[in-house]
């Protein structure tokens, strides 16, 4: 059974990016432009996403985090 996905909020309401999720999994899942400038060494299987921190605090003043 897929994961249940709901969004918690965006910062722009004209597109879905960026975005940030609750699943039913306890977890958080964060919509965004992939890092691919970092230089960091990420395992297989995993990313990186950059987000703007204006996403996290509005998802505070929203209330949902």
């Amino acid at each position: 059974m897929p994961m249940q996905v709901t969004v918690l909020t965006r910062i722009c309401d004209k597109k879905d990016w960026p975005t940030l999720y609750r699943t039913d999994r306890g977890t958080l899942l964060v919509q965004g432009y992939t890092g691919d400038e970092h230089g960091l060494n990420v395992p297989n299987g995993e990313g990186i996403v950059e987000i703007p921190v204006e996403l996290l605090k509005k998802a505070v003043a929203d209330g949902v985090l």
